[in-house]
């Protein structure tokens, strides 16, 4: 079955870097259009940034140009990139794949991010 596990996650200064990649399983890789999504303490959760298995990126406003996605079809891995990091990027961070002609979603358990002093 598919599974997505993401990593990376912890407790990082504002201002400091983390690199979270999410490894995938089960699933044809470059099939899925793959994307990162966070979760804030009583917020909804919203998209980060999605790219295709082409690599055709869109990232959300807010977060352009300290956020990069990346994806790496040989290693069916996807990475979300987070530099410049503020207190307001803690949450959680899920890993999300769609398959392109189905439309078969799914989803990671997440990671945390914590940005604090």
């Amino acid at each position: 079955q598919v599974q997505l596990v993401e990593s990376g996650g912890g407790l990082v200064q504002p201002g400091g870097s983390l690199r979270l990649p999410c490894a995938a399983s089960g699933m044809i890789f470059r099939a899925y259009v793959m994307g990162w999504y966070r979760q804030g303490p009583g917020k909804q959760r919203e998209l980060v940034a999605k790219i295709s298995s082409g690599g055709s990126t869109n990232h959300a406003d807010s977060m352009k140009g300290r956020f990069t996605i990346s994806r790496d079809n040989a290693k069916n891995t996807v990475y979300l990139q987070m530099n410049s990091l503020k207190p307001e990027a803690t949450a959680f961070y899920y890993c999300n794949a769609v398959e392109t002609s189905t439309g078969w979603n799914y989803w990671g358990q997440g990671t945390q991010v914590a940005v604090s002093s």
